[in-house]
């Protein structure tokens, strides 16, 4: 038990430390906040690579954990056109094996159901122990749960691991995005908050990969081995995790800002001016302490926040209305179009590989065309090119016309392309942007768990409406889809804001001033003027 004396001395510690502090922010307060607001709107990208290199790497390292979250729900979807799983795991039809749709159904939900409670639940430990704490924890326990899903041998042993895995594996894409948006400057935000796109591509293109290699085994390792694989990602993180820099906002939030402007320190070039960084994030702090924007989950949806909530939900759940989920059966699909297994397998390694080049050249998009433009324009594209594959399906005699089978497959393809060039990276970017400082991992956390909501519906849906044994729809989910994303165009034409360049305080008055969304791109601020909230 501590002493008297002891407890004399750290009282004396702990008053001196929040004496320095206090006396800290009102030296960072005074105009250095303006100061770095404009050094921000001038600082160009190749300038921003050379001031924030580490920045950007913690960025990436974030990011991983989301690689880990794609891989396992693709690995799944894959693991239906498997020869072997379906052997062991399905029962004969029309003489061949296939996995019942009741059980792909429970299998496919047990990963968004725990992306569903994993995300609400993810908000509660980031805000309490931070980000970095709270992605070394998530990275431990997925460890051990590989276990399970490693040594099943039953549908019933494989769904436990899968709605286990899944509730930690909802909490990292509500991690990555909060963590990448609050280290890195304006000129990065938005190839580094796409970037978790491409983290999405890589986990879903390995595990059509690793598929596609062990697929031709005719033992239990055919699918045990892409299982194993998950591991590396663990070896991987877990060693970098001690030297990881926490989130300066998060411990700015915490009134530890000696810690915050050492993480700072740790995140830029040594010709950065952390203070006046650090005055940036107390100042916007501030700012959205006056809108009263709240810090709880309650405050998500309060009038202040809604508009904001409103345009994060809608832009995540477009993922999955226009049609992403169709990503994860893609193998399967091919196959049940009319493709030969390995030529499915190959389909669906391309299919992602295009995912992979098209987030690559969303990077340029994003340097010279807004958020808005880039958004609403791939929507588009994607709603025409779900009808079409509506109508191929629609041609007489379609089971003996091989071409058409093809042409499918291929405008397949090109929509993956075009999702990972335009909604699939530019939705993570407005995502972060749009949401508060205060609540982003809790916005984050909502809008991934109404995300998974839907999620869980079609993947209810979706086996009944592709299975040869029901509704077998084949390519005419095009039209269902279609429909879907033609609804969403016209919401996100009329909701979704030009964020391009703005810093988080400008979006905090913007979005208290009620600019209109058209409006959004054009509104110019005075600087001197507007470094309050107006009466």
């Amino acid at each position: 038990m501590a002493s008297q004396g002891d407890r004399n001395v750290n009282a004396e510690t702990a008053f001196a430390k929040s004496t320095v502090e206090t006396v800290f922010e009102r030296e960072c307060e005074t105009g250095s906040a303006a100061i770095f607001n404009q050094k921000e709107h001038e600082l160009d990208f190749r300038t921003a690579i050379l001031l924030y290199p580490k920045a950007i790497g913690w960025s990436i390292f974030f990011s991983l954990g989301v690689i880990m979250l794609a891989f396992d729900p693709q690995l799944l979807g894959n693991l239906y056109a498997l020869p072997k799983f379906q052997q062991d795991f399905g029962y004969q039809y029309n003489g061949s094996y296939i996995i019942s749709a009741p059980w792909q159904t429970g299998l496919s939900m047990g990963n968004p159901v725990g992306q569903c409670l994993g995300a609400l639940f993810a908000g509660l430990p980031m805000e309490r122990y931070g980000r970095k704490r709270t992605f070394a924890c998530c990275v431990i326990i997925t460890a051990c749960i590989i276990f399970i899903q490693f040594f099943a041998r039953s549908l019933s042993v494989l769904l436990a691991g899968e709605l286990l895995g899944g509730l930690i594996l909802g909490i990292y894409v509500v991690i990555a995005p909060a963590y990448v948006s609050e280290v890195c400057p304006t000129a990065l935000r938005g190839i580094l908050t796409s970037y978790i796109n491409l983290c999405f591509v890589i986990g879903q293109l390995l595990a059509n990969g690793v598929t596609a290699g062990t697929s031709k085994r005719d033992d239990h390792w055919a699918y045990s081995i892409p299982f194993a694989l998950q591991w590396f990602w663990i070896l991987v993180i877990l060693p970098g995790m001690p030297f990881a820099p926490e989130s300066p906002w998060w411990l700015q939030r915490r009134g530890m800002l000696l810690e915050a402007e050492a993480s700072l320190r740790r995140l830029a070039a040594p010709s950065v001016d952390v203070k006046a960084a650090l005055a940036q994030i107390i100042e916007t702090d501030r700012l959205e302490q006056e809108m009263e924007a709240g810090s709880t989950y309650r405050d998500v949806f309060r009038q202040v926040n809604w508009r904001r909530t409103e345009i994060s939900i809608g832009v995540y759940s477009i993922q999955v209305l226009s049609g992403i989920y169709l990503i994860n059966y893609g193998t399967y699909f091919f196959q049940q179009a009319g493709l030969h297994t390995e030529q499915a397998f190959n389909m669906g390694i391309g299919f992602l590989a295009l995912g992979f080049l098209g987030t690559l050249l969303s990077w340029m998009l994003l340097q010279h065309l807004g958020r808005r433009t880039i958004y609403n324009t791939g929507l588009a594209i994607l709603t025409i090119l779900q009808f079409i594959i509506g109508v191929l399906d629609c041609v007489p005699n379609y089971k003996s016309q091989n071409a058409t089978t093809w042409a499918q497959s291929s405008l397949m393809l090109v929509w993956n392309f075009v999702y990972d060039m335009t909604i699939g990276p530019v939705c993570f970017v407005i995502l972060c942007e749009c949401s508060a400082t205060k609540v982003r991992a809790k916005t984050i956390a909502v809008s991934t768990a109404i995300q998974a909501i839907l999620g869980i519906i079609m993947t209810v849906a979706i086996p009944y409406l592709i299975n040869p044994d029901q509704a077998d729809l084949r390519g005419k989910l095009g039209f269902f889809f279609g429909g879907l994303a033609c609804v969403s165009l016209i919401w996100s034409f009329e909701r979704v804001p030009e964020t391009r360049g703005r810093t988080y305080e400008e979006l905090d008055i913007m979005f208290e001033r009620r600019i209109r969304t058209r409006d959004f791109g054009g509104y110019r601020l005075n600087h001197a003027m507007d470094a309050s909230l107006p009466s």
